[in-house]
């Protein structure tokens, strides 16, 4: 008996044919009752105001939206020279039909009627697992990065190293329009522009369905999509004003670069591609303070010197959708890029001396050097995604996904101790690089079940496969022959492979103003990590698996069409990167090595939360979600003693923690033209274990606070001010200092709204705060002390400018429709 050969069940779902589902029609006129041909019709979810489908009008003015499920909706009916009109309610409470809508009058010019009702969009909108934030609101981050719209989210805050935390910690995962991406988030968001996003959507506890992986939930970041027939191109300019403070740096700091969008849509195919260019400069300086206590010795090393960023990036974008009928639909994706990121550490150690005994010794010696460290990181990428969805006669839903991603990352490090002020003596000179190439798949198989008397079913497989090698290269120059020599003890090969396989089920229902959802992930986890020096002498490979079930739930209660109780529960992993499981020490700067641990164990976290929501009048809205964090196997970065002038940076599991915080964020306006937008964030951080036979009992509380106030002046112009704070706090092994950034930007519309003109200050200082800046210190009783004031640049100025190239339409109807630089 032959076996089953899969390819005929994908012929056979290739075909399967789907009866039509629920439309909206009508027949848009003006007023004097003459059909209005190419006026736009789109309809939206009532609830939160998403895209459900739309149309331009045929030559007699009729229109049908089709493939609309049961809900609430509303319809926004325009065209040029004509007052928009907006008509609430509608519902749809059968899957088939149609719902007439009749004759929808515009009227021309400024004239107002009673028909034309006013809905505001809502920037803000609370679900039953996640907040959803439209970018539209954040002037401030036009010409910029993925990072800039992000940290103004409320329970995101970004320090001054520009590391990323959601409600208190770094762990979280990054969904690019819904897929799942295994890459460094800061590395991903830092290089996707700004003007590409459209929402992003805060998942702290999510369902069974999503990949467990991420402490603190998921960020998904969605691009935007063009929703008419036709074409549509822009193209975005950003060019930054001469700095004003240059700290002493060696290089002007530049910041230029632009990108462009295309779409082209018809019945069938939806392409879009984009491109972009960035070049940002971020100049600055540090000055710190270091001491050691080795064999009774005190040795100290105060420092000052620039501390700049060069930053380039380049990346491009495509997307091919491809429905041929109504039951299918195929979605091809490709974005890859490059980058290039120098940080550049001139510094001066003026006064480096030894005391002995360390108590109230004499020095026994004084000594003065510079230090030039460039350290390079460059990761060039590629990701390419294929979708399959099929709907069903009896409304189940088939959809598959294939993902590959390829990233390149490397760069080396120069670390040079050269004589002060005689740089040409030179006492030491080293070279140290990496290559780490990274291939990483994800196949993703999903099916949700029709819509069954109980609730809604789903279930899934997934296969992420990891594959990650490094070759790190440490050389040291002979003085006497010139030569540079390998240096073994920092010196190595790392190789990482990890496969995962997991299955999901999860089940939810609606039962009138109540809304649950509960689900159990079941993942199996093979990791091998092969380690070998140089030298040959070492070659060992640690493996780590598991069995593990993941569960989640959350429950939903709708005291009124405003008012929603929230709580939820959700079972998360973090994962070790390879970086911080090699062993072998890699030399940062002159001060510090960092070293990882090849038997880190990954993080599980217990996540549960409750808030509640409401809508308030004209637009108005206010959340409040308190959430507790249980982490195990907690992975710190720590320091020890490496020598006399260096210290040790080290990777390792350090015991459990705990978080309490409240999150709270409101959308208020103070008149029709005065809108505001605040958030902010406190918890408790708790943390307790043991690192090197030495107990750790570290507590913290730290806030963080957005805010985002726009001003209109009429229809075309606008101001915006934005304060991103974040509260000092203290870590493992000692403290960070408050962190903050207040930005103003005005906005002005030009030829139609097709110009826009974007003027942004950002990181104002003028000499009277001391914004962009950052005091980091670390200590242990009697053995060492580090503290390092990171400056960075402020009063920067930029120019914008959006150019809507074309925004052709025709008859047609419009059809509705992971991997990464972990180690950059």
């Amino acid at each position: 008996m032959k076996s089953f050969n899969p390819r005929y069940l994908l012929f056979l779902i290739l075909f399967y044919s789907i009866h039509a589902r629920s439309q909206i029609k009508g027949k848009v006129i003006d007023d004097a009752g003459t059909p209005l041909e190419y006026a736009t019709v789109a309809v939206y979810q009532q609830a939160d105001s998403t895209l459900a489908g739309g149309v331009i009008t045929d030559y007699e003015g009729i229109f049908e939206i089709d493939g609309l499920k049961k809900g609430k909706f509303f319809l926004k009916a325009s065209f040029i020279g004509f007052e928009t009109r907006y008509i609430n309610h509608i519902v749809i409470d059968k899957q088939k039909g149609s719902k007439d809508l009749g004759t929808i009058r515009l009227i021309p010019g400024n004239r107002l009627s009673e028909v034309v009702v006013q809905a505001d969009k809502k920037s803000m909108i609370s679900k039953i697992d996640r907040q959803v934030f439209e970018t539209s609101q954040f002037n401030s981050t036009q010409g910029g990065s993925g990072s800039d719209v992000i940290r103004n989210l409320p329970a995101v805050s970004i320090n001054g190293q520009g590391e990323i935390s959601v409600r208190g910690t770094t762990g979280f995962v990054v969904l690019f329009n819904g897929k799942p991406l295994q890459g460094d988030p800061v590395a991903f968001i830092s290089q996707l522009p700004a003007n590409a996003i459209e929402r992003v959507e805060v998942i702290t506890a999510p369902s069974a369905k999503y990949d467990p992986e991420g402490k603190a939930g998921i960020i998904n970041i969605y691009t935007r999509k063009e929703v008419l027939n036709g074409s549509f191109a822009q193209v975005n300019i950003k060019g930054g004003f001469p700095s004003i403070e240059t700290y002493g740096n060696e290089d002007l700091h530049r910041r230029y670069g632009g990108d462009l969008t295309y779409n082209m849509r018809n019945d069938r195919w939806n392409i879009s591609v984009g491109a972009s260019y960035q070049k940002n400069d971020l100049g600055g300086r540090r000055e710190g303070d270091v001491y050691t206590v080795n064999n009774d010795t005190l040795t100290r090393f105060p420092s000052t010197g620039e501390r700049s960023f060069d930053e380039i990036s380049y990346n491009g974008r495509l997307t091919a959708d491809y429905n041929p009928n109504e039951s299918n639909s195929f979605s091809l994706g490709f974005y890859g890029g490059k980058r290039t990121k120098d940080r550049l550490a001139d510094i001066v150690y003026y006064d480096n001396h030894a005391i002995t005994p360390a108590e109230e010794g004499s020095r026994i010696y004084t000594f003065r050097y510079f230090n030039h460290n460039l350290r390079t990181r460059k990761g060039d990428f590629i990701l390419g995604s294929l979708d399959y969805n099929h709907i069903f006669n009896n409304e189940s839903r088939l959809s598959g996904s294939l993902l590959y991603e390829y990233t390149l990352l490397g760069g080396p490090t120069v670390n040079q101790n050269l004589g002060y002020p005689d740089a040409s003596v030179v006492y030491q000179d080293e070279y140290n690089t990496n290559d780490n190439p990274l291939h990483g798949t994800r196949l993703q198989l999903d099916y949700d079940f029709k819509p069954l008397s109980f609730g809604t079913l789903e279930i899934g497989y997934q296969y992420r496969g990891l594959d990650h090698t490094g070759d790190f290269v440490y050389e040291r120059q002979n003085n006497n022959t010139g030569e540079f020599e390998l240096v073994p003890e920092f010196s190595s090969d790392a190789d990482l492979k990890r496969n995962i396989h997991s299955g999901y089920v999860q089940l939810g229902n609606t039962r009138k103003k109540w809304q649950y959802s509960a689900g159990v992930r079941l993942e199996a986890m093979n990791r091998e990590y092969d380690l070998k020096d140089k030298t040959g002498t070492i070659d060992t490979t640690y493996s780590y698996d598991f069995v593990k079930l993941f569960p989640s739930a959350s429950l939903q209660y709708s005291f009124n069409e405003s008012t929603d109780l929230r709580a939820a529960y959700s079972r998360r992993i973090e994962r070790t990167t390879t970086f911080k499981m090699n062993p072998f020490p890699e030399r940062e700067h002159s001060e510090t090595l960092e070293q990882g641990d090849p038997t880190l164990k990954p993080e599980f976290i217990d996540l549960a939360e409750i808030g509640i929501s409401k809508d308030l009048h004209c637009g108005n809205s206010i959340y409040a979600t308190g959430y507790y964090r249980h982490v195990k196997n907690v992975v710190n970065r720590v320091n020890t003693v490496y020598n006399d002038t260096i210290l040790n940076r080290i990777y390792s599991n350090v015991g459990n923690a705990k978080t309490w915080g409240l999150e709270m964020g409101s959308q208020f306006n103070i008149t029709e033209k005065w809108s505001n937008f605040i958030g902010g964030n406190l918890n408790h951080y708790k943390l307790k274990g043991t690192f090197d036979g030495r107990p750790v009992n570290t507590t913290s509380t730290m806030y963080s606070l957005n805010i985002n106030s726009t001003y209109e002046f009429g229809e075309t112009a606008s101001v915006q001010f934005n304060f991103n704070y974040l509260s000092d706090r203290v870590t493992a092994q000692g403290e960070d200092s408050r962190f903050y950034s207040p930005n103003l930007t005005f906005q002005k519309s030009f030829l139609d709204n097709r110009l826009k003109a974007t003027l942004q200050w950002l990181n104002m200082d003028l000499g009277l705060l001391k914004t962009n800046e950052q005091r980091i210190s670390t200590s242990t009783s009697g053995q060492f002390y580090t503290t390092t004031n990171y400056i960075y640049e402020v009063d920067m100025v930029v120019l914008n400018l959006s150019y809507i190239l074309k925004t052709g339409n025709n008859k047609s109807r419009f059809i509705d429709s992971e991997f990464g630089k972990k180690e950059f």
